[in-house]
Formats: structure tokens, C-alpha cells, sequence
């Protein structure tokens, strides 16, 4: 089993995946509370490349968590980007190779990437038992709602790179710190971006050219669950599905 423990840096983008044809950041947020050395970090927002389009989505700050609320904020293109509160309400790029559909009314969507990749997130809150058990000390302004995120890839390259992309590559050896409580992946310098829609990474390989190659593979298809341990603070932990 595969399993991915990332704890980047609160306001800092990291690639995820990195292929010629498909670039996924992700923008973390943070929280210090005094007396610790570094930040508890969460996933706030995903930054999607895709051949020559860009589109994002983030869990907006609130300072009190409301269900009936939606805490989501897409943008396509530069553009914000408005999807219908109704379940299975539906958007399409103009190639209609990018769909965005809503699971529930509010809060969870589906984004598919033709051929590519299909995503599964949901937004939720640090909850006041996060709180109590991990000690995290939210502060009274910010309930630091997050993105809990399941991933499935197809066709990723063998020179596939980014945090979880690597874990695809043919002999791909996990580089997290062994004996450590929580045995993080580090090379943060690797894989940051000066923005969540930015590809200049030390490590990228996006280049936004569209490839018909298809990669026949066993490590062609990549399940990563990122929900199980996503709200203890550790920026991105996720576990293969198989």
C-alpha cells in the first residue's frame, strides 16, 4: 500500500501532479498555536492545468461553520465560475473534457478530467472534537474549512512527477522519513509553485501540449483516498485504494 504524508506550509502551493498535460497545485492553510515549532496545515484549495485551460476550487474562509451554507468557490479561466446549488447540478468546459458535478447540494462535487483523472471532494471544518483531541487551538475567526479529497488517475506518464504523481512512476520508492510519528515526505523546494495555477516547480513536467499517447501500464491507473487523517493537520495524507 502506498501511503503519502505531506506537510507543505500554510499560504504556500505545492504540485501534486505534474504530467505534459495535466498540472494539480494545492494552496494549504495553516494554524500555529504558541509554543509549537511549525503550523498545522490542511488542504485549502486545488489548482487544476489542463491542456490550455486552468480552473480552481477552493473552501472559502468562514469563522463559524454553517451546513447550509456553500463553502466552495470555483474559477475557470480566470473567471468565477457559478454551479446551481442542486444535486447532480452539472458544468462543462466549452471542450466539454472538464465536468464539475455536485454530489450534494452544497459542499461536495465530482471534478473529471477526460482520461485523465476523477476527483472527490468534500468541504469540511476543523470540528470542535478536532479541536479538543489534536489541540489546535482554532482561533475564534477561522473554523479552517478544508478540502477532504479522493483521487483516481488514468493515464499518467512514467515521467509523471508532483507529491502524489511520483507514487505512479514504475519502481517509485516512498522517501518519507522512516521511525517518525507521522513519517513525512519533505523536498518542499521541489515541488512548490509561486501560485496555485503556476506549472514552475523545480520538478514539473507540464508543458500544456494535449498527448494521444496512451500509457498501457500496470501503474496507469493511481487510487489515492486523502480523506481518512485530513483533519489532523499534516497538510495531505492519503492512502492507495488498492
Amino acid at each position: 500500500m502506498r501511503v503519502v504524508y505531506f506537510h507543505g506550509k500554510s499560504k504556500e502551493h505545492f504540485s501534486l501532479v505534474s504530467d505534459p498535460d495535466l498540472q494539480i497545485n494545492a494552496r494549504f492553510t495553516g494554524h500555529r498555536p504558541a509554543g509549537r515549532s511549525r503550523d498545522f496545515t490542511w488542504v485549502q484549495a486545488l489548482g487544476f492545468l489542463f491542456n490550455s485551460q486552468k480552473f480552481s476550487l477552493e473552501a472559502t474562509k468562514v469563522a463559524t461553520w454553517d451546513d447550509s451554507i456553500d463553502h466552495l468557490r470555483f474559477s475557470f479561466d480566470g473567471q468565477d465560475l457559478i454551479i446551481p446549488k442542486e444535486i447532480l447540478s452539472t458544468w462543462y468546459s466549452p471542450k466539454k473534457d472538464i465536468k464539475i458535478r455536485r454530489a450534494t447540494k452544497m459542499n461536495s462535487v465530482t471534478v473529471t478530467i477526460k482520461d485523465k483523472a476523477e476527483i472527490m471532494v468534500n468541504v469540511v471544518p476543523v470540528t470542535k472534537e478536532d479541536d479538543r483531541i489534536q489541540s489546535y487551538k482554532v482561533p475564534s475567526d477561522d473554523c479552517l474549512a478544508h478540502l477532504e479529497v479522493q483521487f483516481r488517475f488514468l493515464n499518467l506518464s512514467p515521467r509523471v512527477d508532483g507529491i502524489l504523481g511520483r507514487t505512479s512512476r514504475p519502481g517509485f520508492q516512498n522517501q518519507a522519513k522512516s521511525g517518525a510519528a507521522i513519517p513525512v515526505i519533505g523536498g518542499e523546494d521541489k515541488f512548490r509553485t509561486t501560485s496555485l495555477l503556476s506549472h514552475d516547480c523545480k520538478t514539473c513536467i507540464f508543458t500544456g501540449l494535449s498527448s494521444s499517447i496512451k500509457w498501457e501500464t500496470e501503474h496507469a491507473v493511481l487510487d489515492l483516498d486523502c480523506t481518512r487523517g485530513a483533519s489532523f493537520g499534516y497538510g495531505i495524507i492519503c492512502r492507495s485504494r488498492k
